[in-house]
């Protein structure tokens, strides 16, 4: 049998030790460079799948406007903080009202003051079922004949369902929205907001 001195042993651990230090070093450090290439190669996939959906999402919102007003038609309200986007027809009757909000007939449908109405609770179509919710300073957008106008919300009172008062011709351009009050069958829930005007943006 072979026999192998504690110095020789010593000096054939030493060596060892050196070649998995220096294997070790070597390693790592290439591993420490792929990682960060990796990291990068895969953040710059991450960024451009961002963007490209980014772009996805745009597209697809300018089709979404785009078959709302061919759905809507000429003629319809949208209000955004309720969600609300409805086609308007002409009469307040149970019949137009069933489908659409009703313009009052009365009133103008451009300039002056627009009357509309609509139901909140109960029937087939509720369009004005979160117009409670509106304050002042909100946003009512009303397209008729291709044209938009943008109001802000002024006024939100209760009123009696014999007062008309709030449907008579103005010299702004105004819009009245009138609903049932939820158990009160002699009041109506009247909601005006006045056409936004370039000095106010």
């Amino acid at each position: 049998m072979f026999k192998f001195s504690s110095i020789y042993i010593n000096v054939l651990s030493f060596f060892i030790s050196v070649i998995i230090f220096i294997f070790t070093q070597v390693f790592f450090t290439n591993y420490d460079a792929f990682l960060y290439k990796s990291s990068l190669k895969a953040g710059f996939e991450v960024e451009n799948v961002v963007q490209d959906t980014k772009e996805q999402v745009n597209n697809t919102n300018e089709m979404i406007k785009e078959k709302i007003t061919e759905d809507l038609g000429v003629w319809h309200l949208e209000i955004p903080k309720i969600n609300l986007k409805a086609s308007i027809s002409e009469g307040t009757t149970k019949e137009v009202m069933e489908d659409y909000i009703g313009h009052f007939e009365e009133t103008t449908k451009e300039n002056g003051n627009v009357g509309l109405a609509a139901h909140n609770r109960g029937y087939k179509n509720n369009y004005f079922q979160r117009i409670k919710e509106l304050k002042e300073g909100d946003s009512i957008f009303y397209t008729y004949n291709g044209e938009t106008k943008e109001y802000l919300v002024i006024n939100h009172v209760i009123i009696k369902d014999t007062d008309w008062t709030y449907l008579e011709d103005t010299e702004k351009n105004t819009i009245t929205l009138i609903t049932c009050v939820e158990n009160e069958p002699e009041y109506r829930r009247c909601i005006q907001g006045e056409e936004k005007i370039e000095s106010e943006e």
